[in-house]
């Protein structure tokens, strides 16, 4: 559009049915806010700012909204209070002091968060700036929903009323049309249309569905655009709503990926709360959940049941069943071809290089593993600078948290470090070493050495156990 455009997004009721105290539209969906997928819709269409109309929970929706967007936003965030709530004209009226009569207001739902950006530059371009335009729904059963009521049988026929369920007549409640609760209006004309609101009606509340018979009146036309989508302007009210969404959104995600090529095991066990970027021939097995930001790269595959955040996934890495990633802020990156797990975890600065082994039980944190680095079993990296070829024994672990401070390990090229061992940070075990099973290491290994830190062994001839005396 030529003109700028101005969303409001209405964001201020109680949301009684999710029976909850968290405002209803900072429920999530996806892994995200439901009022932060309106927001992100927001931005996709370029606009100028978005001013969020919030009332119940108001600092808490305010304080939500100013993390979603964060200081790069591309559109200014505006909040405007509604305190009481009298409905939705109301709702609008008191976002009036913040728009320009030079733009287009498109107004929006908190609770809609699957509207796509595409279907709300169709309404745009309706409104063209001259028009009031509205989203409108073709649905089969419409009980209990305003229908719309055009000038003549056509699609393109142009708006002449919103009528409510309750009021319709027999001919209006067999139309399929309904009103989705979405408009586009230039802004110069809802003020005027926003000032002629009155509240006499059975709700005592001002209906912002009101402004249709003023722009009729006033000679504007009403167009509607209508699709055939219903989760795009489905709200939520419940958490069983919430629940339906939250499969629809999935299975939509699901269907992107495999369209691009990527293989779901079950479409209907994958969720994804955040952003999945896959390259060609990825295998996801059934039941994963990826959340934050994941990358995974070219014939990655991934197994039953795992979870994985915030993580880079290299070509061709294997992801075993029940392997827990979660690179929090700091990322984790696993290299072409490692293996992970099964049952393995990789917390926050863990960095696996290419071909390294991670097996079952095995927990790396804040660690770099260098090329071909192995730790099969049962065993903790925290801390630790791992060079390439190393093979870490089962059972040992960094001891690298003196109780006020971490520190770091280094254990340089081609070491092996045998079972259940304890390196006590800060240490370094020198290239080509050799640790014994056993051993607690406090001081530097030189390279080449066999370093054995461990009691010596007794053993007692003929020696017997103890036996339980009997109880008279």
């Amino acid at each position: 559009m030529a003109l700028p455009i101005d969303v409001v997004i209405m964001a201020a009721g109680k949301g009684t049915r999710m029976k909850s105290a968290l405002p209803k539209v900072l429920h999530r969906l996806g892994g995200r806010a439901l009022l932060g997928h309106v927001i992100d819709c927001a931005a996709r269409l370029s606009a100028r700012q978005a001013v969020v109309i919030t009332g119940h929970g108001a600092t808490e929706v305010e304080a939500a909204c100013a993390r979603m967007t964060g200081d790069d936003a591309d559109f200014g965030l505006k909040f405007a209070r509604q305190m009481p709530q009298l409905g939705t004209g109301h709702a609008v009226q008191q976002a009036l002091p913040l728009l320009q009569d030079d733009g287009v207001t498109l107004v929006l739902s908190g609770d809609v968060p699957l509207t796509q950006a595409d279907t709300l530059a169709a309404l745009l371009g309706q409104c063209d700036g001259q028009r009031l335009a509205l989203l409108t729904l073709s649905m089969a059963d419409p009980t209990g929903y305003g229908r719309i009521v055009r000038a003549g049988s056509q699609a393109s026929a142009q708006v002449r009323a919103i009528v409510e369920h309750k009021d319709a007549s027999d001919d209006q409640r067999a139309i399929h049309e309904i009103y989705s609760g979405i408009m586009a209006v230039p802004t110069r004309l809802l003020r005027r249309w926003l000032a002629r609101l009155d509240n006499n009606n059975a709700q005592n509340e001002y209906y912002l569905t009101d402004i249709v018979k003023f722009a009729v009146e006033d000679g504007v036309a009403v167009v509607a655009h209508q699709i055939t989508d219903a989760p795009q302007v489905a709200g939520v009210n419940s958490p069983v709503q919430l629940a339906e969404l939250e499969r629809v959104y999935q299975l939509r995600l699901a269907t992107a990926l495999m369209e691009q090529g990527v293989r779901l095991a079950d479409p209907a066990r994958f969720d994804v709360r955040g952003e999945l970027v896959c390259g060609q021939d990825v295998e996801i097995d059934v039941n994963c959940l990826f959340e934050g930001k994941v990358s995974l790269g070219q014939g990655v595959r991934v197994g039953a049941n795992c979870v994985i955040a915030n993580a880079t996934i290299a070509a061709g890495a294997v992801i075993h069943p029940f392997t827990h990633i979660d690179g929090e802020k700091l990322g984790v990156q696993v290299g072409e071809g490692a293996l992970v797990g099964p049952f393995a975890r990789l917390r926050p600065g863990a960095v696996l290089g290419a071909e390294v082994h991670i097996g079952n039980f095995v927990e790396v944190k804040n660690s770099t593993l260098a090329k071909g680095a192995k730790a099969n079993h049962l065993a903790y990296l925290g801390d630790a600078t791992v060079g390439e070829r190393v093979n870490y024994g089962a059972g040992s672990i960094t001891a690298n948290y003196d109780g006020a401070n971490k520190h770091r390990t280094v254990i340089e090229a081609d070491v092996h470090i045998g079972s259940n061992c304890v390196l006590v940070a800060p240490v370094t075990i020198g290239a080509g070493g050799t640790v014994g099973g056993g051993s607690t290491i406090t001081k530097d290994a030189p390279a080449g050495s066999l370093s054995v830190a461990r009691g010596k062994q007794v053993s007692i001839a003929n020696w017997s156990r103890p036996v339980k005396k009997a109880v008279s």
